[in-house]
């Protein structure tokens, strides 16, 4: 393949082989987007581009981006896209080196995952029963938050969930997760009945919207909207919304935070920790165990607060 005439020519061709090859998913997709499109003009005003950029270039590219305050996440990140459009462009032979290959990142925050306890979700579910304009939004905000706190899922998994996969009252969800792998997620008795509650005054919806001419959607939390499903945003602002309603610090909640509770919960109670790997959908156990050391901090935590000792050195 002869080499593209421009770095936004590196990003699209890039971009179509993530989609293509491995199947990337469209929020990793954008987010690569994003990330080389900021690259390629940082580079631009300098009179470069990806083909002729070297190691110095994207060093110093790297050094702007902290002087901009860039969280470390973020860098990461960055360098991790850049990495990558570099590897694929010496594949496809547009570059005879991967000029990052050598530079190390600044690596990624070592801070545990934010989680809830029980008492806490219990709190944002009875807030999800109780919180809409109407029982058919009661019944499809408990559905949700029942769904996300049983299942562990991805945001995006969620909200996109065909309607399909949902009925006949079943014992397992077939999700769709990153890289378009496949998993089982089981449903608990709560999700379940929630889930039949919520399917039934969805039908009823949809059957009133399609005898006034609109179509029937094909998934299990239709919107009107271009996607066709609640979006990830408004979801979070519903979490938020209802962190509210039910006493609990909107600080502490997203709708990531019940997918951390759903692991921590699990760990907590015994559940095995390659289990809570298949349910979440992690390709490296590494990712999964980081939810031992959230149980364990919690424990130190729970020892120094209760513990007649830990409260008599204090003193």
């Amino acid at each position: 393949m002869p080499v593209p005439p421009t770095s936004l020519d590196w990003i699209s061709l890039f971009l179509e082989a993530q989609a293509a090859e491995i199947g990337a998913a469209r929020n990793t997709l954008l987010a690569y987007g994003r990330d080389l499109r900021d690259v390629a003009g940082w580079l631009q005003t300098r009179g470069f581009s990806f083909a002729d950029a070297d190691r110095s270039h994207i060093e110093e590219y790297l050094m702007s981006c902290d002087a901009q305050g860039l969280s470390q996440s973020t860098r990461a990140r960055r360098l991790s896209a850049i990495k990558q459009i570099y590897r694929f462009a010496f594949e496809e032979g547009w570059r005879s080196d991967n000029p990052a290959i050598q530079i190390k990142g600044p690596g990624r925050s070592k801070r545990l995952p934010k989680t809830l306890d029980v008492g806490e979700v219990d709190q944002l579910l009875e807030a999800a029963r109780a919180t809409g304009r109407n029982q058919t939004d009661r019944l499809r905000n408990t559905c949700l938050l029942e769904l996300l706190y049983a299942t562990g899922m991805r945001v995006s998994e969620l909200v996109s969930l065909p309607v399909a996969s949902a009925r006949g009252n079943p014992q397992m969800l077939l999700v769709l997760g990153k890289g378009s792998k496949e998993r089982l997620v089981p449903l608990s008795s709560t999700a379940r009945t929630a889930l039949a509650a919520w399917i039934t005054a969805r039908d009823a919806a949809e059957e009133a919207a399609q005898a006034k001419g609109k179509p029937i959607s094909r998934f299990l939390f239709p919107s009107r909207g271009k996607d066709g499903h609640l979006t990830r945003h408004r979801f979070y602002l519903l979490v938020k919304e209802l962190a509210v309603a039910g006493g609990v610090s909107p600080d502490k909640v997203t709708p990531h935070t019940l997918r951390h509770a759903f692991a921590t919960h699990l760990l907590a109670n015994g559940a095995d920790l390659r289990a809570i790997q298949v349910m979440l959908g992690h390709a490296d156990i590494a990712t999964t165990e980081i939810y031992t050391h959230v149980l364990r901090s919690q424990l130190e935590e729970l020892v120094h607060d209760h513990h007649p000792l830990a409260q008599a050195e204090s003193e």
